[in-house]
Parts: structure tokens; C-alpha cells; sequence
């Protein structure tokens, strides 16, 4: 694939997978490890999951702000080392065993992540042409699929063998080398500083509010932008849910002895579910409109995720799972090659600093009542993946009503330029 001759994009995929796939192991693994320590009250594993998605709130007005304003690299590299060094403070704070302790950590390393990926995704943006940035998005989500299929499964083996400990420094271990990846990428200094260089004493709370005012305003004037951005928000709460759900699923009504194993399980199979979406997905992009690769797999995963509700075999229940996964994957990898395509280069890191913000701030909302309801409200998971249902059935409505349209005046819109320039 030619997209790999490009040693940069190497590097920074490889530099993802490796931060993607630590965080994931260790996450998983905490996870585990407080519902072995608190199996009567499945409200602390949800508010871990809380300190992954809350530290949006407050870092949200200035995450894109750092990413075009400063160097892209640096700012991507030196979140590598600063969560490196809190993953060490949290492997000591694990032998005091301070629950409050361990979440502030969590909530700090968290809110250093915020600031990566921005950065990250707008480096792949500079060093790739706009015929690449489909196959780029398709590769993202294979890699998404990597670190789900591996990740979970990884995180679950690591607690049961090497501890919690062992699995935080496998964390730690991910940063050092995603770290040095990111160090050896030679990215030409338009992609890095895309806007000029500014230094630290430029930056002031005005300067980052109009920047910040000046995203959102760009996504709102652009509507087509603003439907998938929302689309983003939408699935958030899908996000959210499937944080936990499948883990209370397995430990209270389908696995109760063996929950770690299935739990496991479920991910592995959404993963696998998503490569094959994925090389699916690559296959057929280039035939069909983004759109189309959208509307009909978010139907479908509608139905599914409300089958998963009825289902009380472990084995069904997987098996629409994957089913869910190669549905999911197109419409990653449709919004992850639009979206590049709709978007100046010069503003990306501000538009990218408002995808994660709304879907945190919807999966937070999801956690929250999912803490709030089960198990002392709703006592069974079922009606809670109805409610993911009806959501996901509504984004599917509202996008089959408004894209279509949207996509065509875009396209006039970009012919009509282009033929304006040939007449130049």
C-alpha cells in the first residue's frame, strides 16, 4: 500500500497503537480490579470510567487551541513523557491503596491524553495527500480494532497473572515507546506549525477563547461539518455505554463466575467485527459516497444493539456483537476520510479539539445515569441497551433525512470552484 511508503505515517500509526493499546490494558485491568475489590457496588468501576471522559470538561476550550497553535510534534511527544511520569506516580500510589488517590491520578492522565490525539490527527492531516486520507481513516480504524480485539483480552490476562501493578507498567512502557516514535517522525515545519510559531507568553485566556469561539464557529457555518460532528456527539453515548454495559452484562446476568473471560470475549469480538468492517470498508469507499457507507450500517447496528437486550445465551450475545462491530467500522472510516476533505488544514486541530469534548461529555452523561440507575433503579441491563437503541435509531432518521442533500450541494459546490479555477 503506498500510504506506507511514507515513513512518517508509519511511525505515527505505530506511535497510536502502542499509546492506544497501554491505555487500554490498563484501563481494562483497573476495571477488573475494583470489581474483585468492590463486586457489591459496580458504582466505582463506572466512575473509573468517569475519570477517562470527565477531564474533557475542563481542558476542552483549549485542547485544539494547543494543537494549531503550537508545535504539533512536541505537543503529541510530551504528552507521551507527562502521562510516562504519572503512570509512575499512580504505580505508587496503588500500594496505598487510596481509591480517591488512584482516581485523581486517573483524572490527570486523562486530561493529559485530551491534548494527544488533536495533535496526532492533525499531523496525519499534513503529511498525506487528500486522496489518502480514506485509506488513513480506514487504517485508524483497523487500529481501533487492533487494540479492542488485543487490548481488552491483554488487560484481563495482564490482572489475572501480573496484577494491577504488572499492568500499569505495561502503561507505562506504551508511553516510552510511543514517546520515541513520535521523536523520530521528520515532519516538515508547515505541518507542525501550520499557523506560524507562537510561544507559551503569546498564549492568554482572550487569545484561547477567540481561537476556541473561532472553531466553533467555522463548524456551525459549515453545516455538513456540523452534522458529523454531531453524529460524534450521537455515538458518545454509545461509547459510554459500552464502557460498561457489556462488563455488567457478563458479571450479572450472562457469566457470573467467568465475567472477566467473556467480558474479554465481547471485545475481541466487536474488534474482529470492526477489521473485517474495515477491510469491507476499504473495498468499497472508494465505490460509494460517504453517505451511503454511513446511513444503512447505523440502521442496522440500531436493530442489533436492541437484539442485545432480548438475548440470554453468552454465544448470541457475542455473536451480534460482531455483527455490531463490522457495521460500526464503515461509518468510522466514511466520517474519518469526509471529515479531512471539509476541513483547512489551518483549523483542524481546532475542529478535532471539539470531536472529543461532545462525545466525552455524552459518554459522561451515559455513565452518570447508568451509575445513577443500575442496579438500584433499573435492575437489568436489557432496558438500558433499548435505550442505546432508540438513540442510535434516531441518528439514523435524522442523518438519512439531511445528508443526502448536503452531500450533493457540497459536491456542486467543489465542481463549480474547480471549474471557476480552470476558467482562470
Amino acid at each position: 500500500m503506498e500510504i506506507f511508503k511514507n515513513r512518517n505515517f508509519v511511525k505515527l500509526f505505530f506511535a497510536a497503537l502502542a499509546s492506544q493499546m497501554g491505555t487500554t490494558i490498563g484501563n481494562m485491568a483497573f476495571a477488573f480490579y475494583l470489581l474483585d475489590r468492590f463486586s457489591h457496588q459496580p458504582l466505582y468501576a463506572t466512575l473509573a470510567e468517569l475519570m477517562y471522559s470527565l477531564p474533557t470538561i475542563f481542558v476542552f476550550f483549549i485542547v485544539g487551541v494547543v494543537a494549531d497553535r503550537f508545535d504539533r510534534k512536541k505537543v503529541a511527544e510530551n504528552c507521551d513523557w507527562i502521562r510516562a511520569g504519572l503512570t509512575v506516580v499512580l504505580f505508587i500510589a496503588l500500594f496505598f491503596q487510596s481509591i480517591p488517590l488512584i482516581f485523581f491520578i486517573l483524572f490527570l492522565r486523562s486530561a493529559v491524553t485530551k491534548f494527544f490525539f488533536p495533535a496526532e490527527n492533525s499531523l496525519v492531516q499534513g503529511i498525506l495527500n487528500k486522496d489518502q486520507y480514506a485509506k488513513a481513516a480506514g487504517l485508524n480504524q483497523m487500529l481501533f480494532s487492533i487494540f479492542m480485539v488485543f487490548g481488552v483480552g491483554l488487560g484481563a490476562a495482564a490482572y489475572k497473572t501480573i496484577g494491577i501493578h504488572g499492568a500499569v507498567v505495561i502503561d507505562f512502557f506504551s508511553f516510552i515507546i510511543s514517546g520515541f516514535l513520535i521523536r523520530a517522525c521528520k515532519i516538515p515545519t508547515a505541518a507542525r506549525l501550520p499557523n506560524g510559531k507562537l510561544s507559551w507568553k503569546e498564549l492568554s485566556i482572550k487569545s484561547s477563547l477567540n481561537d476556541f469561539k473561532d472553531g466553533i464557529t467555522y463548524i456551525i457555518k459549515n453545516r455538513l461539518l456540523a452534522l458529523l460532528v454531531f453524529g460524534f456527539f450521537m455515538f458518545g453515548f454509545v461509547t459510554g455505554a459500552f464502557a460498561i454495559l457489556p462488563m455488567f452484562t457478563m458479571k450479572y446476568k450472562l457469566a457470573l463466575e467467568h465475567y472477566e473471560w467473556y467480558a474479554s470475549l465481547f471485545a475481541i469480538s466487536l474488534g474482529i467485527g470492526l477489521l473485517v468492517g474495515s477491510g469491507i470498508s476499504a473495498f468499497i469507499s472508494s465505490k460509494v459516497k460517504p453517505y451511503q457507507l454511513m446511513i444503512f450500517p447505523i440502521f442496522l447496528t440500531g436493530l442489533l444493539v436492541f437484539f442485545l437486550g432480548f438475548t440470554d445465551r453468552v454465544w448470541v450475545f457475542l455473536s451480534l456483537v460482531f455483527v455490531i462491530g463490522t457495521c460500526i467500522a464503515p461509518i468510522n472510516v466514511a466520517i474519518g476520510g469526509w471529515m479531512p476533505k471539509i476541513v483547512h488544514p489551518k483549523l483542524m486541530g481546532r475542529v478535532s479539539g471539539w470531536i472529543d469534548p461532545l462525545m466525552m461529555l455524552a459518554q459522561s452523561l451515559t455513565l452518570g445515569v447508568i451509575a445513577f440507575l443500575f442496579p438500584k433503579v433499573v435492575t437489568s441491563t436489557d432496558y438500558l441497551y433499548y435505550g442505546m437503541a432508540c438513540i442510535i435509531l434516531c441518528v439514523f432518521i435524522f442523518y438519512a433525512m439531511t445528508l443526502p442533500k448536503l452531500s450533493k450541494k457540497a459536491d456542486e459546490s467543489k465542481n463549480l470552484k474547480e471549474k471557476q479555477l480552470v476558467n482562470h
